[in-house]
């Protein structure tokens, strides 16, 4: 079981969609994948068709409370090898709450360990800042898939960035890796894109993904329906995008 990260410092950056449809690509083409929505938002779990606000078990309950891992995970709707732990606005304080508790930043890599249920990946969305709630989810994985938006300031955040994955990896897991970075809501039409994108590439070197993300109408419509692109418009261009993330993703596991 391999567990992954989704996070980057800034928001806006396509953290969740990336989430949502790489994982439900992932599962649709045969591998058992369970989804951690460990946002205070929830927007994964809306977008995967979870009805936040009737759950009686969400990530809150196991992170601060007793509830364990096998309790919590739901099955997502027309996807048969995808599943998640969902979460609502209860986690909001659970910051806050885990502070006072002990071993705090590892609560979640513990919790997992408990799993009955047999999973090729473990998908983590992290809320876009550096709260117990992400350091939970670093500590937990073996590895973070950084969405970047080809913009101006993507690149004042890499150093940021960077450092926070360098400081999670020597105090908490010696065995956290970069993923790889994902090109999000790219046009290569534009010049400032290309220059950011090829200053990334400098960067970061064969970790940036050759799949990028473009922008795309019914990628930001299929939240709405609580679906991924996969189901909602599987012959749209973000759909293919995924897709070919998805595939790309796969082989580096090889």
């Amino acid at each position: 079981m391999k567990v992954v990260s989704i996070f980057n410092q800034k928001g806006g950056v396509g953290k969740t969609t990336t989430n949502i449809n790489l994982a439900a690509f992932i599962a649709l083409k045969g591998h058992k994948v369970l989804v951690i929505d460990i946002d205070p938002q929830g927007n994964t779990s809306s977008g995967l068709g979870i009805e936040k606000e009737e759950l009686e078990y969400t990530t809150y309950e196991l992170l601060v409370g007793d509830a364990s891992i096998n309790e919590v995970i739901l099955p997502v709707e027309n996807i048969e090898h995808l599943k998640i732990v969902p979460a609502n606005m209860n986690l909001a304080g659970a910051d806050l709450e885990l502070s006072y508790m002990e071993h705090r930043e590892s609560i979640l890599k513990r919790k997992l360990s408990d799993l009955t249920e047999e999973f090729d990946y473990v998908i983590i969305d992290c809320p876009p800042s550096l709260g117990l709630l992400t350091i939970n989810a670093l500590t937990a994985s073996d590895t973070v898939l950084i969405p970047m938006q080809c913009e101006y300031y993507a690149l004042e955040g890499i150093s940021q960035l960077v450092k926070t994955i360098q400081k999670v990896k020597k105090g908490l897991n010696r065995n956290l890796e970069v993923e790889g970075v994902v090109l999000t809501m790219f046009d290569p039409r534009r010049n400032l894109q290309i220059q950011v994108a090829e200053e990334l590439k400098s960067y970061f070197g064969e970790l940036v993904y050759e799949s990028s993300i473009p922008r795309n109408v019914r990628l930001a419509e299929a939240p709405s329906y609580g679906v991924p692109i996969a189901l909602y418009d599987p012959k749209a261009k973000g759909a293919e995008a995924y897709e070919d993330l998805a595939d790309e993703f796969l082989r580096k596991q090889v």
